[in-house]
């Protein structure tokens, strides 16, 4: 479920299950929980790259496995999945997204945990956790901090999907560029910073971690609570798996 190769001090990881847009369901967030440990114990690397197989960078949790999950369980999860996100910060690597195609809910969630995000000019963003009833699990404060808290509150309250070239407008991108092109910019991107010396690189993203470091908030909290308690965000739930299996 995860590529994970590393050669001249960049290593890419690639979300490998294409057939369900890279969407994160148990299985996934444990294969990512271990190739970061793996990531982490890689002293000749620089730099990692995160990326996606197929027409999705990740379209965030996986609503039919989402569907099954009580609560608990889904509270569970997305703990740990909001420490995932944690361990991208703490790593002593720079990490960069390359994001082609859908980055939805955890999946837009997942670009925000890395340090430079640059995006394909087909890339499609969106936080529609809203629109089903719940909040998202994650990663909000860390939304906060990297877009303006404007653009941050527009897209969470909202739950509208936005383009790319609007990404870049808002600062949720650095870079758009023409689909053919986005892993040659990355690679670009990823060898010219991993020609710096690594431990400048990791003292210098301790340095920004610690003056940016804010509490995370509640989200596994109130996302297992919304399950719990919403009838109505379940059946929205089940009403948007629907939609997508008839299309």
């Amino acid at each position: 479920m995860i590529d994970l190769e590393a050669r001249d001090g960049v290593a890419w990881l690639r979300l490998n299950r294409p057939e369900a847009l890279n969407a994160l369901d148990r299985a996934l967030t444990g294969a990512l929980e271990e190739a970061l440990t793996r990531v982490a114990a890689m002293d000749d690397v620089a730099v990692l790259v995160v990326a996606g197989r197929g027409r999705a960078f990740c379209a965030g949790n996986d609503l039919t496995e989402m569907a099954t999950l009580t609560g608990d369980e889904a509270e569970a999860l997305a703990t740990r999945q909001a420490v995932l996100l944690d361990r991208f910060a703490q790593l002593p690597q720079v990490t960069l997204a390359a994001i082609d195609g859908w980055a939805l809910g955890g999946g837009l969630m997942l670009a925000a945990a890395q340090d430079l995000r640059v995006a394909s000019d087909r890339a499609r963003f969106g936080l529609p956790e809203v629109t089903l009833g719940f909040n998202p699990a994650y990663g909000i404060a860390r939304l906060l901090d990297v877009l303006a808290g404007g653009w941050a509150r527009e897209l969470l309250l909202t739950g509208r999907t936005i383009h790319a070239s609007e990404a870049l407008r808002m600062g949720l991108v650095n870079r758009v560029v023409a689909p053919p092109t986005l892993e040659a910019t990355v690679a670009a991107l990823a060898a010219d910073i991993a020609r710096s010396p690594r431990a400048g690189l990791a003292a210098t993203k301790e340095i920004v971690a610690a003056i940016r470091r804010g509490p995370p908030g509640r989200g596994p909290e109130a996302y297992g609570a919304a399950l719990r308690a919403s009838p109505e965000a379940r059946a929205r739930i089940r009403a948007f798996r629907e939609r997508k299996t008839t299309r």
